[in-house]
């Protein structure tokens, strides 16, 4: 029904009577005349609501209803501009029939369908079906009418509302507003546009508290329902998707329950209606802010309607009515009333203040100027016109509609105007807000929407400028959840609209760094989110560095071994010729504290920040000089067994382990280890690395080993080395006293191999840096044992006993215990 309403605003014009042959049929009712009339080439029907109100009737629905009767408040409008313009339909002049909808749907229906099946006013025997004729309205904006399926001769100058709802939905998201009320009129016009409204805002993250349909008919028991609603609601913004009818009504309504303060939006059907804002007494649309029709000026248009004069017009009753209704004034005087005044003629309409001096209804006017331009300009291209047009002949219906759809043409503004695929206009609109000034409402223009223009620029709004709700100048709040802070992400509460969340803290290593983002963000592996989780910050890398207290205490203890070292290499080499020194190898001792001092210095290579060189000499440096220093242990444990095996009668077997042959062994023990280091380098060698695994909020910098069959084979070599040398100075622990060389390597083996076995399990188990802190501390441990067992004795005896260095207590027996 709403559908066949929307025909109320709309001009239609009848190209062409056909009669056929086939079923016949009456106008029912009262006939209808046009209100205004004039003769033409080709005739223009229009329908438009001249008037606002009519007299109601009781329907009982036993008798046939009486006709509606019409009362003042009139509105006109005049197409004489096209017949006097040389430039277009040159020769061809336009006639007109306009008819009085009253703002009646069923006087609309009616005069629509009498005026589209040609038999407005006859009671004849005429054809009911009718070829399709072309309808162009100037005010009907449902749109379900650009559905071309069901509509396929309908077009429209006036905005449709696809775009009117989509442009609301992008206003209140831009105001913040995720959390709304609606109210929508119980029609075609209402649950579509608010259909529309709802999908769009959606997408937005906008979300509806609720929608309730309304109508003028509601029973009081579902109008209080409504009101219920409205003051049960936590949301302070109300979208209204009604007419200045329904506003009207329901106005009073809400005062009288107290319903005030809300922040009202509203589409072009009411919000810059001036009757609706004389009606608002309570203030309660103060602040409102919507959609409306852009204001436009036509050339002469103003001082056309200002020029109608009933005198110029005489013979035609609406014109009477309208000057009494303005001026109110009486052209006849019944009776001889002294309260009545008399209509002269003469009065002035530029000295009235009301909606029709002031323009207010100048946007519909505009469309239904171009609504008829359209036409014009449609027959001006289809009957060939140029200096004059060839022809007066009607074009047929689906000829004229084809040219329709296509036409295009710019008005004496300079406005382009055309219709889209939908036969729609480009959809442009004022965001007009409802301000308070000196006790009366002005309708102020806050911004802009205009559908060609790009998404991100098709909405523009003055913040500033505008005055909200209560007449504040303070943007109003309404969510249904504050807004997650970053650092956070919505989660849904269950059960409740998307709109309605709880902000959860992001997780470790995840950040948020938007107001109100839906998932949290993980951060690059090498960053890691700060302390609110709003940003990603670079990790701190982790490693054994020489600036902190453990690089500088290890740097310290390596360099103290060193020249410990060297000082106890110096002594050596000062008391060289001594019976002690040289009791015991000086060359492989010599050879031997220059191992030591290397295991020393190997360790300071496990100090600083990882490289491709450092991590190699690391591993290779301590693989090769701990095998070095062992060979030669083991050097002097085999000496020390064969120096005891020579004492006896009858053996030799020193010619079979003198100084070449211990070379030779300190060389080929040590060479092996380098052919295992050899062979770890060329297959996986050791190689810098990341380690995000261990802590997640730093990265370790260590050094990979690569090959860990390599790195294992190098230090079982050296377990099996310093094994083999363990046992071999066990074996000779019980040699004579004074010769006690092997009860010290002894000792030190066994705090070598207590060292290593200790430190395997605390390296697998060691955090980070501490990892390599273990391994250093192993291999100063294992160092400083063999260093204190194997030299310090013989130093003490150089340095704080030389009366026993000499050869003879050297080569003195004790008797084996």
């Amino acid at each position: 029904m709403e559908s066949v309403f929307n025909l109320l605003h709309a001009v239609m014009l009848i190209i062409n009577v056909f009669r056929t042959n086939g079923t016949f049929c009456s106008l029912q009712g009262e006939p209808v005349y046009p209100l205004l009339s004039k003769d033409g080439d080709i005739i223009v029907g229009v329908i438009f609501p001249f008037h606002r109100s009519w007299e109601s009737t009781e329907v009982s629905y036993m008798v046939k209803p009486s006709p509606l009767k019409c009362y003042s408040q009139s509105v006109i409008f005049a197409i004489e501009e096209i017949n006097n313009s040389s430039s277009l339909l040159p020769g061809v002049s336009l006639g007109y029939k306009i008819y009085d909808t009253c703002s009646s749907r069923a006087m609309g229906v009616k005069m629509a369908l009498a005026l589209v099946n040609g038999n407005v006013n006859s009671i004849l025997d005429e054809p009911c079906t009718k070829p399709a004729q072309a309808q162009i309205s100037h005010d009907a904006t449902c749109e379900c009418l650009s559905d071309k399926r069901i509509y396929p001769t309908f077009l429209r100058t006036v905005p449709s509302d696809y775009y009117q709802s989509r442009a609301l939905a992008e206003m209140v998201k831009q105001f913040g507003w995720t959390w709304v009320g609606a109210i929508r009129r119980d029609d075609d016009y209402g649950n579509s546009g608010m259909a529309g409204f709802t999908e769009a805002a959606e997408k937005l993250g906008v979300c509806l508290e609720y929608s309730l349909p309304f109508f003028t008919n509601y029973s009081p028991e579902k109008v209080l329902r409504i009101i219920q609603q409205i003051k049960s609601s936590t949301s302070r913004v109300i979208v209204a998707y009604v007419t200045y009818w329904d506003l009207e009504m329901l106005l009073d309504i809400l005062y009288e329950h107290n319903i005030t303060g809300y922040q009202w939006v509203g589409t072009g059907a009411w919000i810059a209606d001036s009757t609706v804002a004389r009606t608002d007494k309570h203030k309660i649309l103060q602040g409102a802010i919507g959609l409306a029709v852009p204001k436009t000026t036509v050339t002469g248009l103003k001082e056309f309607i200002l020029d109608i004069h009933p005198l110029k017009s005489a013979g035609s009753a609406i014109f009477t009515e309208f000057w009494e209704a303005l001026f109110n004034c009486k052209y006849t005087v019944q009776n001889d009333s002294n309260e009545t005044i008399v209509c002269t003629g003469q009065e002035e309409l530029s000295e009235m203040d009301n909606e029709f001096t002031d323009m207010t209804m100048m946007p519909i006017f505009n469309n239904a100027y171009k609504a008829v331009y359209t036409i014009a300009h449609t027959l001006h291209d289809l009957l060939g016109c140029t200096q004059t047009c060839p022809t007066k002949k009607q074009p047929d219906p689906p000829t004229f509609l084809e040219h329709l759809k296509r036409v295009r043409f710019k008005t004496k503004e300079g406005e382009e105007f055309y219709f889209d695929k939908n036969g729609d206009p480009a959809s442009k609109f004022e965001i007009i807000n409802l301000q308070t000034i000196e006790d009366h409402y002005e309708f102020v223009t806050v911004g802009y929407y205009d559908s060609s223009f790009p998404a991100h620029s098709r909405l523009a709004v003055q913040m500033p400028s505008i005055v909200w709700a209560q007449n504040t100048s303070q943007l109003p709040v309404s969510v249904c959840s504050e807004s997650c802070p970053p650092g956070t992400r919505k989660a849904v509460q269950k059960g409740k609209p998307i709109c309605c969340f709880d902000c959860i803290p992001c997780a470790e290593g995840e950040i948020s760094n938007i107001t109100d983002s839906l998932k949290c963000e993980q951060c690059y592996q090498d960053y890691w989110s700060n302390q609110h989780r709003n940003e990603c910050v670079k990790k701190e890398t982790e490693f054994l560095s020489y600036e902190e207290t453990m690089g500088i205490l290890l740097t310290a203890v390596s360099i103290i071994g060193t020249v410990m070292t060297i000082i106890i290499a110096i002594i050596f080499f000062r008391y060289k010729n001594t019976p002690i020194v040289k009791a015991n190898n000086s060359e492989l001792s010599f050879l031997l504290l220059f191992s030591l001092a290397l295991c020393f210095l190997c360790s300071l290579t496990f100090i600083g920040r990882p490289s491709e060189w450092s991590c190699v000499l690391r591993h290779i440096a301590f693989g090769i000089t701990f095998v070095l220093c062992i060979s030669c242990i083991l050097g002097k444990t085999i000496v020390v067994l064969m120096a005891f095996r020579a004492t006896l009668p009858g053996s030799n077997v020193m010619k079979w382990f003198g100084p070449p042959q211990q070379r030779l062994s300190v060389l080929a023990f040590t060479l092996i280890q380098v052919l295992i280091c050899l062979l770890w380098l060329t297959t996986s060698p050791p190689f810098p690395f990341k380690n995000l695994k261990h802590y997640k909020e730093k990265i370790i910098l260590e050094c990979q080993l690569g090959s860990a069959v390599g790195f294992w084979a190098v230090l079982g070599y050296i377990g099996l080395l310093a094994l083999l040398c363990f046992v071999l100075a066990f074996l000779a622990r019980k040699l004579p006293d004074k010769f006690n060389e092997a009860k010290f390597i002894t000792f030190s083996m066994l705090i070598f191999c207590a060292v290593w076995i200790t430190f395997i399990p605390a390296y697998v188990s060691s955090p980070g840096k501490f990892t390599v802190a273990v391994e250093i501390f192993a291999i100063l441990a294992s160092s400083f044992g063999l260093l204190f067992c194997i030299f310090f004795p013989k130093c003490y005896i150089i340095i704080m006993k030389p009366e026993q260095n000499t050869k003879k207590q050297m080569m003195s027996k004790v008797p084996v215990k």
